[in-house]
């Protein structure tokens, strides 16, 4: 990254961490600054979510563009910069999810033994052949694609949600932090700090959902947090290391996708 002057280390920080404040506030602008109603449903109130996504992670790329000691600010450059770029793409996707998925060995393996156990049934019931058991199994799955595409609330798990976080904890914060002069694995361990604490918006939704157990909601959000933390620093890498912001995206996706990882079955 070419620099005509540098970045004080505690500036970095500090828009890093303002970035990060703005994006929860702005998600709750409607209705504490706007004074919009309340949502009538589900649908609308993930909707303005998104909206509010949008706006905040816009916002911070146009406040990075400016703030980044860059000699170029042309379109195409900035967009290096954050990682939107097309060169060596099917790398950018082959080779992180090919990594991620080892973390899941445990969850993809007893997700094929459970497939193996559906045929196994299908075939004992004798309800067809096997051609017949994977003709099943697809429609199936295309009809889970199906449901998944028209909910709202997958579009936000899957597309809305990694998208945003990426393009400000990762495309932006970065590269700030390594113009402030910060060493790699210090980015590696800073930035992933930011984006666990912005994950403690959810507090009170989960101290509802815990039905207001102090205990119960210290430990979930403690695990919540732990794991993005852990998920912030490989994500981080990711785009440290291919230079992608497609990276820690596709990586970002399929871990929303298969949630936790599993550690243990009770299975013989």
């Amino acid at each position: 990254m070419e620099q005509e002057t540098g970045m004080s280390k505690p500036v970095a920080v500090i828009a890093c961490a303002t970035m990060a404040f703005l994006y929860v506030a702005i998600l709750y602008a409607p209705t504490l600054i706007l004074r919009l109603p309340a949502p009538s449903s589900v649908k609308e109130y993930l909707i303005r979510r998104f909206i509010c996504a949008t706006i905040s992670s816009f916002m911070s790329l146009v406040f990075c563009a400016f703030l980044l000691p860059l000699r170029r600010r042309e379109a195409t450059y900035l967009f290096r910069v954050y990682g939107i770029r097309l060169d060596h793409l099917w790398q950018a996707v082959v080779f992180p999810l090919s990594l991620t998925c080892l973390m899941y060995a445990g969850s993809l393996v007893f997700k094929s033994l459970l497939l193996v156990d559906s045929w196994k049934e299908h075939m004992h019931l004798g309800e067809g052949n096997s051609l017949n058991c994977i003709k099943d199994i697809l429609q199936n799955f295309l009809a889970g694609l199906s449901s998944t595409a028209s909910n709202v609330l997958a579009w936000r798990t899957y597309v809305v949600a990694p998208l945003t976080e990426e393009l400000v904890f990762r495309a932006c914060m970065i590269p700030l932090l390594l113009c402030g002069g910060f060493e790699i694995y210090v980015v590696i361990l800073l930035c992933p700090i930011l984006f666990s604490l912005a994950h403690l918006n959810h507090w009170m939704e989960i101290y509802g959902r815990q039905n207001y157990s102090l205990l119960k909601t210290f430990m979930v959000v403690g695990l919540q947090l732990g794991y993005t933390l852990i998920f912030g620093s490989y994500a981080s890498f990711l785009f440290i290391r291919t230079g992608h912001l497609v990276a820690p995206l596709v990586a970002h996706i399929f871990c929303n996708f298969m949630g936790l990882p599993k550690l243990f079955v009770r299975r013989t």
